[in-house]
């Protein structure tokens, strides 16, 4: 078939039981954002659009909410692969993400407060 020979993988065997929780908590955070999200909009579709119970309406608190469940989720999925596929840099990996979390989360909520304002 193809004359291209894929690099064997270097894959590190004896991994420690810290860093396999480490992986396993961003993950579930990630899982955790996600579930809050769908629950949040599965709700929100029930209840407004289906059964007309509650009108809710989209502002500037709603749709942050949104926006910052989806982000951070995929971010955090980002993470956790990121970090497996190159475990000798999770230090530098997790501190770089914690930084982009943090002006995220400041943007988001100057953005928030500006458009209210």
């Amino acid at each position: 078939m193809s004359k291209v020979r894929e690099k064997p993988k270097q894959r590190q065997k004896n991994l420690s039981e810290f860093d396999i929780k480490f992986e396993k908590i961003v993950q579930f955070s990630g899982w955790m954002f996600l579930l809050a999200l769908a629950a949040f909009m599965g709700g929100w579709f029930l209840l407004d659009m289906v059964l007309e119970i509650i009108d809710l309406n989209v502002n500037a608190m709603t749709f942050s909410f949104i926006i910052f469940t989806g982000t951070n989720s995929a971010v955090s999925f980002a993470l956790a692969s990121k970090i497996k596929n190159d475990r000798t840099k999770k230090r530098e990996i997790f501190l770089d993400w914690l930084l982009g979390e943090f002006l995220f989360s400041m943007f988001a909520i100057f953005a928030v407060a500006a458009y209210q304002w």
